[in-house]
Formats: structure tokens, sequence, C-alpha cells
């Protein structure tokens, strides 16, 4: 059939090709990814510093600690010569006894000037494990632009700065230090392949990299400019030409200008490269650094050990919301609300059909279903392994009108659900509409609503009712809560402690034999001024099932509690 497309009016003239590497022979396409690379996190320094809102200290502590937890060993921690706050951080990590695990490497950046490169490196003194990582650009519009300087001008840069980071490390690191050195030629991307590799040779000429001295040369793509493929020839071609191989480390840097990152970080590892450096869910400068969380769980997915622990990936994520202060799209690979959705009936047909398979095959070996290859079509892998529940399965047809639903809770009785608990409430009203018929009206809504997490407190239903309660904290952070409560018809005081009020009544309700956990919690006012309410949002997995509550309270602990117990008695009736 002939193309009916049209020419554009588009400036197609201002641009070129991108140019092809010619190897006739690659190897990669027939490689495989068995193993997982070295990761390394620059969340604190390629993602921070695209922030609007750069990270405070303590979200740049909080944002550590998770990686530290998920199992990252090399984590780029800042700019440190580029204003105090990135020095005074690394600073507070490596002074902090234990902030640090002895297996875990910091990096730091630098340009190739002298003070920096001091500054830089002070910043490390008493760690144990550092590395210094020094770049400057070899491209031929920031050589001419930029620079104004030759060829050997730029290498000379290199070579300069590269003398200066083992001086002054010599000079200001003591034998306690493992110290480490990471050399990249800046928009590598766009520099010719010889003169990169000239660069990184003259590098490496003055490192002297040998048994016990490993050198990583980091090739990032600054900016991307090409197919994943050719990205993949450029790595081919600097694995086969670099001397002293054995003892470098050949790093992946890409960004996602052309939306492939993933894809060119996973051909460059299939054509020789060893290391990944990238941020979670692809946070970074314009389109953002490769995605670590996608990269590791694509190799989860295909039964390699990503050597990160990505089991409760609703933590994960709002760790990062918290230290970004930016929200994950909920079509994120793995992460999204709405990734394990599907909305064709079709589809949800297929997965049904996908689980009763999955019983029936591992019944019949006497295993388990976690005992066997995951196959169940629409969904990559078992949501249950990132933390996820099934949820997502049987909500494909509740998803018609949620957002009619949350506009009228929202705009009349200022109610802004969570997402997650959007999607929950509509399956009831759907039901209600399938049983009944008609139309839904506002008032209808709010009925349902009152009915299914707000009970009459005249005519109350559950387990449990609460009355007064008080709690207290100690010089330790521990809070300690009293609560009079009537449960299962007995009136009964319930005492727990826990990091927090609601920490503490899980604790509480533990003690009677309620097994509760927390996996999301939000609050809003619901108005203005001293006697505003508070509206509180807990979601809670209890005896296997996933179920939000809402307390609304004028004490946001109250109100919390409420949506604690709101969940507890719908989990019960």
């Amino acid at each position: 059939m002939a193309n009916r497309q049209q020419p554009s009016t588009m400036p197609i003239h201002k641009y070129g090709q991108y140019e092809q590497v010619d190897i006739p022979d690659r190897t990669w396409p027939n490689n495989r990814i068995t193993v997982a690379p070295r990761w390394l996190s620059t969340d604190l320094r390629d993602g921070n510093q695209a922030l609007i809102d750069p990270m405070s200290p303590e979200r740049k502590r909080r944002m550590f600690d998770q990686l530290v937890k998920m199992g990252y060993k090399e984590i780029e921690v800042g700019f440190p010569a580029s204003g105090q706050t990135d020095f005074d951080f690394v600073r507070s990590i490596v002074e902090e006894p234990g902030a640090i695990p002895d297996d875990v490497t910091i990096s730091v950046l630098t340009q190739a000037r002298e003070d920096l490169i001091e500054r830089t490196v002070e910043s490390l003194k008493g760690a144990k494990r550092a590395t210094v990582h020094l770049y400057n650009a070899t491209a031929p519009v920031f050589r001419r632009v930029v620079f104004r300087g030759s060829k050997d001008d730029i290498k000379q840069i290199a070579v300069d700065g590269t003398r200066l980071v083992m001086e002054y490390a010599e000079k200001l690191l003591g034998p306690e230090t493992v110290f480490g050195y990471q050399y990249s030629p800046e928009i590598f991307t766009d520099t010719e392949l010889d003169f990169a590799l000239e660069v990184c040779e003259a590098v490496m000429d003055v490192y002297q990299p040998g048994p016990g001295r490993e050198i990583i040369l980091n090739l990032p793509a600054t900016v991307e400019r090409s197919t994943p493929s050719t990205h993949a020839d450029r790595f081919e071609w600097m694995h086969r030409n670099l001397s002293r191989r054995e003892y470098v480390c050949i790093s992946i840097h890409p960004h996602n200008d052309r939306g492939t990152a993933v894809a060119a970080a996973e051909l460059a590892l299939m054509a020789g490269a060893d290391r990944v450096e990238g941020c979670l869910f692809g946070q970074g400068e314009r389109t953002g650094n490769v995605d670590l969380v996608t990269l590791g769980m694509n190799l989860f997915s295909q039964g390699v050990d990503p050597q990160i622990d990505f089991s409760d990936i609703d933590e994960i994520r709002r760790t990062w919301e918290y230290c970004n202060q930016m929200e994950v799209h909920p079509r994120h690979p793995y992460v999204g609300d709405l990734v394990y959705t599907s909305f064709s009936g079709s589809h949800q047909d297929a997965i049904k059909k996908g689980f009763d398979a999955m019983e029936a095959d591992a019944a019949a070996k006497g295993v388990t279903v976690d005992d066997i290859e995951w196959a169940v079509p629409y969904l990559p892998i078992d949501p249950k392994d990132v933390g996820r529940s099934y949820e997502a399965v049987i909500r494909v047809n509740s998803q018609s009108g949620k957002g009619g639903i949350a506009y009228v809770l929202k705009n009349d009785h200022k109610l802004d659900l969570p997402r997650r608990m959007q999607i929950e409430f509509s399956k009831l009203i759907q039901a209600k509409t399938d049983a009944e018929g008609g139309e839904v009206t506002g008032s209808d809504i709010w009925a349902t609503f009152q009915d299914e997490y707000l009970p009459n407190p005249e005519n109350p239903w559950g387990r449990i009712q609460v009355r007064n309660g008080q709690s207290t904290t100690d010089t330790d952070g521990v809070d300690t809560l009293r609560v009079e409560a009537t449960v299962d018809g007995e009136d009964t005081v319930l005492t727990g402690s826990g990091n927090g009020p609601i920490s503490a009544f899980f604790d509480a309700l533990a003690k009677v034999g309620i097994d509760a956990r927390l996996l999301d919690y939000q609050e809003h006012t619901m108005s203005e001024g001293a006697s505003a309410q508070a509206a509180s949002y807990i979601e809670c997995a209890i005896d296997g099932k996933v179920l939000w509550g809402i307390g609304i309270d004028a004490n946001t602990t109250r109100a919390s509690l409420k949506a604690v117990v709101s969940a507890v008695n719908r989990a019960a009736r």
C-alpha cells in the first residue's frame, strides 16, 4: 500500500545524521546480560542538581539511607566544590559513625580546576572508601565554542586534572581511605571515537592502572544522540581498543533525550561495559538519567538477580517522591499506580485464566505458585514480588466513573482521596450501579462512602470503637499510646509503643490479635482556620487484604487513629 503521508513543514535542514561506527564483525547482538552490572546511583548529584528546589540536607540524607538500604554500593553523593551545602553534606556522612557502611563507596564530582580538586578531595578526609570523579568536555562543539582550544589543549586539561587529583589524594587522604579514580570525557557521544580513546589513554598514562589499582572510565551519553544500537557500537569499539582493559571499569552514563536510555544501557552492557550510572525513576537533567529501577527490574523479569532490593517498591517510591518533591507517573514501568491494571475486558479474562493455569500447574507438581515460572498474560512480573497485591487485576472493570466520583467527593465534601483509594471506592459504586441500575447521584455516592468508611457513631459497626486516647513521647523519641476502646463488644484499654502514634496504635492492635501493616498514609486539611478539620487516609494490609480507611477530626492524630480503625473494621465487615 502506498504511503499517503505528506512532507511536514518542520525545518529538517537544521539537523544531520549521527555518524555510524564501522564494526562489520560486531559481537554484541549475540550477547546476553546474565549478571548484574555494578551500579552507581547519582540521585544525590546528577538527580539533585536537576531539581527546581534541590534537596535539603535532611532529604539528601533520607535518600542516601534509602539507597544504602536497597543495596547500592557506589553512590555519588555530591559536587562538594560547588557550594557549602554539598560540602557539608559529604562531611556529615563521613564524620557520622556508621552512616556509610564499610562496603559502600561514595563518589564526588569535580571539574579539572586545581582549587576545585583540592576542595573536593578535602571533603573526603576520613572516608573509608571514596572515588573522585573528574570530567571535562571533549566534543568538537565544546572545543570550538566553549573552550576555544585544540584537541591537545583539551587532552592536557584531562591529564593535568588527573595529576592534581593524585597529588591532593596523596596529600590530604590518609591510609584509612581506599581511594578510587574516575574520569569522564563529557559529551562522549559527540566526541570522535579516536580522540575519546586518545584522551582516555593519556589519563591512564598518568594514573597507571594495574593490579589492585582500577580506573573507572565513564563514557557518558551526556546528551542522547543516537539509536541504542549505535551507542552499543561505540562501546564495543572502546572495549576492543582500550589498553590495560583488565584494569579498566567501563561505565555507562546514559541520558534519555531520545527516550531510549534504558535500551542504550542494556545494549552497551552487551557490548562490554561493566557499570551503569543513573537515578531512581529516571530523575536527572532535561529528560533525565537512565532509570535504575527499570534497568534492575528488567533484569529481575529475565531471571537475573539485580543485586538491588526492589521488594517494597512503594516504599522506594514514597521516599523518592518526598526527597525530590515530584510524583512518579502512574504509567511508570514496574512502580506506577496503573502498571498492573488492565482496563480491557479481554485482558482481564486472559489474566484470570493465567492465574487459574498457574494454580493448576503448581498443584499438579505438588508445589506452590511461587515455586514455578511466572506466566500470566499482561503481567510481566508477579506484583507480589515488589510488594503489590492483586487488587490491580480485579479492579479492571471498576474504572469507569472514577474521575467523576473523585470530583464529587472533593468538591462537595472536601475529601481529596488518594488515587488508589479512588479506585477502591469506585469498585463499590460500580457494584451498586450493577445491582440497582440507574443513575448514581452525588447524595448516593456520599451515603455509600459514609456507610463504607465513616459509620455513624450512634449506630457503630465493626470490631473496634475508640474513645479517648493519650500519647506520650520519651527522651528516645518512642511514643506510648493509651486508648480507651471497645473491642468485640468489650470495653478495654489498648496500649502500644512505636515510632509515632500510628506505629504505637498498630502495636496496640497486635496485642489484641489484629495483624495490620501500614502501606500508605496521606492527610490534608479540609478547610482553613483554627477550627479546620483534617482528613487522614491510611492504606493497610490486614489479614491478606489491602484496604483503605479514613478518619476526620480537628486533631490530626485522632484523625489518623480513626483512619486505622476504619480500615480494620472494614476488613472484618
